[in-house]
């Protein structure tokens, strides 16, 4: 479990992760979302030491990382795929690691099998497309075969094959009881994959809750009609507080009322249905919605930082 409590963190006068507190439990998926700029890559940072807070604190399991006994055998992080030397064999690579960190050569085979790439182990990493970088960041994050995996945009650069295979890995390591934390900008891929969200703005905590909670929240929930009836149906919905937009010639989508509500009143006042269904929102609708006041990074940046009062530092982090 990792406790994040009051974490904060200044690069001068920028503020990169502001006063967040949260809990990242074992046994779920959790997908840390927010805006370029909102402070993602930085908090991650933190969490492994990389980065030192400014103030507040983060623990694992009741420690800092940097008192874990044995940091690789607790934590496995793939913060940035592009971290092997070009000229060195991916098994090589990972040899070099297991080493350093007192673990056995055989895991290497393992792990490597585990990410697909146990058939090029042997060949060097600069000739690796981005998504076989993407799998051997992954297998050197296994290596210590940890309870505990931070994983920042890791479905970057993969083919859908490979979008699939983490999706379906990554929730089987939440099924065996780890603690894991996904970062992504790929909404619809995090709506298949996480269990829990954490959304952050400018460093700020905007939504701490599972996704059912996020997606339940979205005002752009909302109930489909279909009916031969639309200017009568509407009018009739708008009398009764409703927000009503119509979609195609015999289609209305409605806020304000839930579904029962809404066939409650077609059946008051005599109005034929040929379909009533709720138009939930998706994560990226509910996401842009959370987040929309809290993009740093826009067509408009120059404008947004001066009245936020920030200025952009000279390396983005996500």
């Amino acid at each position: 479990m990792i406790t994040i409590d009051g974490l904060t963190k200044r690069f001068g006068d920028w503020v990169a992760v502001d006063d967040l507190s949260t809990t990242i439990r074992p046994g779920v998926v959790t997908g840390f979302l927010g805006p370029n700029g909102a402070g993602k890559s930085t908090t991650m940072r933190m969490i492994v030491g990389l980065d030192r807070p400014t103030a507040g604190s983060v623990t694992i399991d009741g420690r800092p990382y940097a008192a874990l006994p044995s940091p690789t055998r607790t934590v496995g992080a793939l913060l940035d795929a592009a971290t092997a030397h070009p000229g060195r064999r991916a098994h090589d690579h990972l040899r070099m690691v297991a080493a350093s960190n007192g673990i056995s050569r055989r895991r290497v085979a393992t792990v490597l099998d585990q990410v697909g790439l146990g058939d090029v182990g042997n060949r060097r990493t600069g000739g690796f497309s981005l998504g076989m970088a993407q799998r051997l960041g992954i297998a050197t994050a296994l290596l210590g075969d940890p309870e505990i995996l931070l994983l920042d945009e890791p479905v970057n650069g993969l083919d859908p094959d490979g979008v699939r295979w983490i999706r379906e890995f990554i929730r089987s390591l939440a099924a065996e009881g780890r603690t894991v934390l996904v970062s992504s900008h790929l909404m619809s891929e995090m709506q298949h994959t996480a269990d829990h969200l954490i959304v952050i703005g400018r460093g700020r905590l905007i939504a701490d809750a599972p996704l059912q909670d996020v997606l339940q929240a979205a005002s752009l929930n909302a109930v489909r009609v279909r009916t031969p009836q639309p200017e009568t149906f509407a009018a009739e919905l708008v009398g009764a507080g409703c927000t009503v937009q119509r979609a195609s010639t015999d289609e209305l989508v409605i806020t304000g009322a839930s579904l029962p509500e809404i066939g409650d009143l077609a059946h008051r006042t005599g109005i034929r249905l040929h379909e009533l269904t709720t138009k939930a929102a998706t994560l990226e609708e509910a996401y842009l919605e959370l987040t929309g006041a809290a993009v740093e990074y826009t067509d408009g940046a120059a404008d947004t930082t001066r009245a936020s009062g920030r200025r952009p530092r000279r390396k983005a982090r996500r």
